[in-house]
C-alpha cells in the first residue's frame, strides 16, 4: 500500500496511517435518517422550536461532547441525505449550518470542522465560518464545481462515492475505479493530490447487498493512495443485518469500524462517538502496532502466569 503523507486540516496535523481518526456526525436536520438531527422534534419546548441562538448552543454542547469523547474532526451538515429526504435550497442549508459552524469554531479552535454539502456556494460560506474540509457526497459527479472550489481555496475535499441507480458488474471494482477517476478529476482541476480523501459511499447508490460486498473489500481502495473515509454509522444496511432501528446500531457500527481500520480505513464519520473510539484505538493497536506506546504489563499478569 501507498504510503500517504501527512497533511495539516484546520491547523491540525493529520498523519495518515499511524491511527484511526474519528469524525463526529453533527446534523442540524430535521429529518436525519438516524434520528439524531438536531432539528428533528418539533414539540413545544423542543430544540425545533426553541430561538436559533439555542439551536446553535445545543449544536455547541453536542460538539463539546464528543470531542470530549475523541472525536478529531466535526461534520456539519444541514441536509439530510437519507432516501427521500426534502431538497433544501442553498439559503436554507446556509442559514441552518453557518451560525454553529461559526460557534463550534469560536468555542473549539482547535478542531477541525467539516462542511458536509454538495452546493458550491454552501461550500464557499462555511469555509469563510470556519470549516476548513468539504465533505461531497456526489463527489464523483462530472460537475467539477466543488472541486474547482477545493483548488481555488487550496482545501481538502472528500470525494464520495454515489450513483442515481445501484447498477453494478463488480461493485467493489466499480467503485474503486469511479473513484479513481474522481481523483484523476481532482487533481486536473487544481486540487493538490495529498488534499484528496476519498469515501466508497456506504448506503449511497448501492444496495443492502453490495453495501456488504464492497464493506468485505475495502482493502481495494488502498490501490487508490489517498487516504480513506468510512461512513457506516446506524446506516440501514446494520440495521437490516440486526433487524433494529438507527439508535440500536451502535454495536454494528463498531463492528464496521475495527473491520475498517483491518482494511486500512484513516477517518471513521461516527454519530456515537466514544465506543467507536474506543474500538478504533484497540484495532489500531493489533493493526497498526500502536499497542508498542502502551507501557508493557507486569509479568505476573502476563498470559501464561498468576491470575
Amino acid at each position: 500500500m501507498t504510503r500517504v503523507a501527512p497533511i495539516s486540516i484546520g491547523g491540525r496535523r493529520f498523519a495518515w496511517g499511524e491511527r484511526t481518526f474519528v469524525m463526529g456526525i453533527v446534523n442540524v436536520t430535521p429529518d436525519s435518517f438516524s434520528g439524531d438531527g438536531l432539528l428533528a422534534e418539533r414539540l413545544p419546548g423542543s430544540v425545533a422550536e426553541q430561538p436559533a441562538g439555542d439551536q446553535v448552543s445545543a449544536a455547541v454542547e453536542q460538539a463539546r461532547r464528543m470531542v470530549a469523547d475523541g472525536a478529531d474532526l466535526l461534520d456539519v451538515g444541514g441536509e439530510s441525505t437519507r432516501p427521500g429526504h426534502d431538497p433544501l435550497d442553498a439559503d436554507e442549508e446556509m442559514r441552518r449550518i453557518l451560525p454553529v459552524i461559526g460557534a463550534i469554531h469560536d468555542a473549539l479552535p482547535g478542531v477541525t470542522i467539516s462542511v458536509d454539502t454538495t452546493k458550491p456556494s454552501v461550500a464557499t460560506a462555511a469555509l469563510d465560518a470556519g470549516a476548513s474540509l468539504i465533505n461531497d457526497v456526489w463527489g464523483v459527479r462530472d460537475d467539477g464545481a466543488m472541486v474547482d472550489l477545493a483548488a481555488k481555496r487550496s482545501v481538502p475535499i472528500v470525494l464520495m462515492h454515489n450513483r442515481a441507480e445501484p447498477r453494478y458488474d463488480d461493485v467493489v471494482v466499480e467503485v474503486v475505479d469511479d473513484l479513481r477517476r474522481a481523483v484523476e478529476r481532482a487533481v486536473d482541476a487544481g486540487v493538490k493530490v495529498e488534499h484528496v480523501i476519498v469515501d466508497p459511499g456506504i448506503g449511497f447508490g448501492k444496495t443492502a447487498d453490495q453495501n456488504v460486498e464492497l464493506l468485505g473489500g475495502l482493502s481495494a481502495l488502498g490501490r487508490l493512495g489517498r487516504p480513506i473515509l468510512l461512513g457506516t454509522s446506524r446506516k440501514s444496511t446494520i440495521g437490516r443485518i440486526l433487524d433494529l432501528p438507527p439508535d440500536q446500531r451502535v454495536e454494528g457500527t463498531i463492528a464496521t469500524t475495527a473491520l475498517g481500520v483491518a482494511a486500512g480505513v484513516d477517518i471513521v464519520r461516527v454519530h456515537d462517538v466514544r465506543g467507536n473510539v474506543r474500538a478504533a484505538r484497540v484495532a489500531d493497536a493489533i493493526i497498526r502496532g500502536t499497542w508498542r506506546t502502551v507501557t508493557e504489563e507486569p509479568p505476573e499478569r502476563r498470559e501464561g502466569g498468576p491470575r
